[in-house]
């Protein structure tokens, strides 16, 4: 782990600062990075994703408890530190490029490296990371979804990130994040942070927030794609009501045509507002809206 000063001498040897493009903010307070990766409890056959690593501070004391840490930094300069600083790590896999290919795809040069590392570590695989906070959303929904499925996160995000992940219906911060998580495992705060704890400092507070996968709760969901079809168009129009949205129906939704039968079946009034659903009546909207498309 790397101190305040420590970071700034080496960024200052590499002649480079803090990139304010990029959102670069380090967590500076030891106490509290170690409390983000003793919460997630590392074993020794666990693969290890780091989102932007920095100047690998993190990531030693990861490779120090995992089977495999694969640490993604988009920055060259401080990529080029990190490899530097985590040479003595025969556990690290450092990757120079942007996580995501675009909002909904992740690189495939990650998922290929998570494929290969999952046949060596036969243990789970964990997000533990103090996200960057312009991919964190993002980066979270393809973990829930696929190719590359986490089964744990364990991140550090700005606190109106925090507060969706954690939301209840018919709250403000209630969306599509906060239906996907709650349906496929548990989500809690685990902290809430200062600004004060990272240089530089950012101008809003964060939080460490965990979210557990559920293998009972994921099953549930029959049909991944079909449940984000779902959950996108009825929270994509969140104040209308249930019946006014069936009626907005894109791609395979427009072949279902007896959604007042689907809201029925579900117990869930046609007049109801998308916002006020529970993640629970999201599985179960799409369970049915699949087997109707099936008897099509």
């Amino acid at each position: 782990m790397q101190t305040k000063r420590q970071i700034r001498d080496l960024l200052s040897s590499a002649g480079v600062s803090p990139n304010k493009r990029l959102g670069q903010h380090f967590l500076i307070d030891l106490n509290l990075m170690r409390l983000l990766v003793d919460s997630a409890n590392i074993q020794n056959d666990d693969v290890v994703l780091e989102a932007g690593c920095g100047t690998g501070s993190m990531t030693g004391l990861l490779a120090e408890k995992a089977g495999m840490v694969i640490a993604v930094e988009l920055d060259r300069n401080l990529s080029k530190i990190a490899e530097k600083q985590l040479s003595n790590f025969k556990n690290v896999q450092l990757i120079n490029t942007d996580i995501l290919e675009s909002k909904h795809t992740i690189n495939k040069s990650l998922v290929d490296a998570l494929a290969s590392a999952r046949e060596k570590c036969r243990g789970r695989i964990l997000l533990v990371s103090n996200l960057p906070y312009d991919v964190a959303s993002s980066l979270m929904m393809n973990l829930l979804t696929a190719p590359a499925i986490a089964d744990a996160m364990y991140v550090t995000v700005q606190k109106e990130v925090a507060s969706r992940m954690t939301a209840a219906p018919a709250s403000s911060d209630y969306g599509i994040l906060s239906i996907f998580l709650a349906a496929a495992g548990d989500v809690k705060t685990i902290r809430t942070l200062k600004p004060s704890v990272f240089w530089p400092r950012p101008l809003v507070d964060s939080a460490m927030v965990s979210f557990v996968r559920n293998q009972a709760k994921a099953e549930r969901i029959e049909n991944m794609e079909l449940f984000s079809e779902t959950v996108h168009l009825f929270m994509g129009h969140r104040r209308k009501t249930l019946s006014a949205c069936s009626k907005l129906t894109r791609g395979r939704l427009t072949k279902i045509k007896n959604w007042t039968e689907i809201f029925e079946k579900c117990s869930i009034s046609p007049t109801k507002r998308p916002e006020t659903l529970s993640p629970e009546n999201y599985v179960a909207i799409s369970n049915y809206a699949g087997n109707s498309l099936f008897l099509y």
